[in-house]
């Protein structure tokens, strides 16, 4: 394959075995997809129980506060939960089979966030690698495309709300900053008034999932939309494989928002889950922070409980449109916005799916041959075990089919 002209190649069908074996770099860069960082709201370690400091964001206008927990992404198991360097330690596969715990265990996470499940429609084996080995990972946080998308994001939110810090002692400490914020953007949203980092929690197929909306608003028939803002390096569209993905994503924010807006959300299915204590009673600024918004609690059990009957009783609508706006990183122009339909159906059947690795029913899937071109934008092409058995698979069907 050395020196070949990649125009020539592409006008054959290439077997499985060249397909794999292609010098990525030939490529054209117009092919290049750009992977959204997960927004940091979306979850927290949930394991901290040292004192760190939390972003509360306060509207503009109003005496009341709203508060937002900005915690780390997903939780990362402990250096000793994480044990040795896997690279080190020969097969991948054949440690996570001796293991014996399900992916959720095993990485010490007691939840999902929107953003893995929506992952996993890129590739499920990229989302396993990202959380064996975080270290790798979060070297991305500081490639300037990624910075730019969530400078973005920030502005969107500052748009509508100043951010203040506040101190937190506890996991409660972190919940109990987030369902503050929910609860004034309860009252927004029956005020008719727009919201930005709406966060959303639910069980879905037996797993609790968290995640946080962009925005949702009223139009100008008065139905309520739910946009997501997705930040591009280049001023075009993504590919049909990642608009899959944001799709996934907001139709999963959908059922996630409506199911708390209808009652569904249970009190025992946060505190099993997220293995809280109700009885667990706040640091000195998240209890004054209640406090000056209006709420008498001392306790992340009345909060909850406070939580809770508001969802129950809001009168807010369903959520009608969900929209996905495109923007360019290097002038925040918009490059466009889409409509996407909601099928719940399709939903639901990707969450058993996707769900179904997390609860130890079968082993995780990489890319299929098809859509092998997405291991070049992979930080773990390399190692990657998956695409080294597609490879040896694609080897021993072109020598049968030679030997024929």
């Amino acid at each position: 394959m050395m020196g070949t002209d990649l125009t020539g190649m592409v006008q054959r069908e290439l077997s499985d075995e060249e397909l794999l074996a292609l010098d990525l770099d030939l490529f054209p860069t117009d092919c290049v997809e750009f992977i959204e960082k997960p927004k940091p709201c979306e979850g927290g370690d949930g394991h901290t129980s040292s004192r760190t400091t939390e972003s509360c964001c306060t509207d503009q206008g109003t005496a009341e506060a709203t508060c937002s927990g900005n915690e780390q992404s997903p939780n990362q198991p402990t250096t000793s939960e994480q044990g040795s360097d896997p690279l080190c330690e020969g097969s991948g596969t054949k440690r996570r089979k001796q293991d014996g715990r399900i992916p959720l265990e095993r990485f010490g996470w007691k939840y999902l966030t929107v953003t893995d499940l929506s992952r996993q429609a890129w590739c499920e084996q990229q989302v396993v690698y990202g959380a064996e080995l975080p270290h790798i990972k979060e070297l991305r946080e500081d490639i300037p495309v990624v910075k730019a998308g969530s400078c973005l994001h920030l502005a969107r939110e500052l748009e509508v709300q100043d951010i203040v810090p506040i101190t937190v002692e506890s996991r409660e400490d972190k919940w109990a900053v987030k369902m503050l914020n929910l609860l004034s953007m309860i009252q927004f949203l029956q005020a008719g008034e727009r919201v930005r980092e709406f966060p959303v929690f639910e069980e879905l197929e037996g797993i609790f999932v968290v995640g946080v909306v962009d925005e949702l608003c009223y139009n100008s028939k008065g139905e309520l939309e739910l946009r997501e803002l997705k930040t591009r390096g280049n001023r075009t569209y993504p590919s049909a494989a990642q608009r899959k993905s944001h799709h996934l994503q907001v139709s999963i924010y959908k059922l996630l928002f409506e199911a708390m807006i209808k009652g569904q959300l249970k009190k025992d299915t946060i505190t099993h889950h997220l293995r809280l204590r109700t009885e667990q009673p706040f640091g000195s600024e998240v209890l004054a922070h209640a406090q000056s918004v209006g709420y008498t609690v001392s306790t992340f059990g009345d909060l909850l409980d406070l939580v809770l009957l508001n969802l129950t009783y809001a009168e807010i609508p369903t959520v009608d449109t969900l929209k996905i706006e495109y923007c360019y990183q290097a002038d925040a122009s918009v490059i466009g916005t889409e409509v996407v339909p909601f099928e719940e159906e399709w939903v639901k059947s990707e969450l058993r799916h996707y769900c179904s690795f997390w609860k130890g029913q079968r082993e995780a899937r990489g890319v299929d041959i098809e859509e092998a071109w997405k291991c070049r934008y992979c930080d773990f092409a390399d190692i990657c075990e998956w695409r080294q058995s597609k490879a040896e698979e694609a080897t021993r069907k072109n020598r049968a089919n030679q030997s024929k």
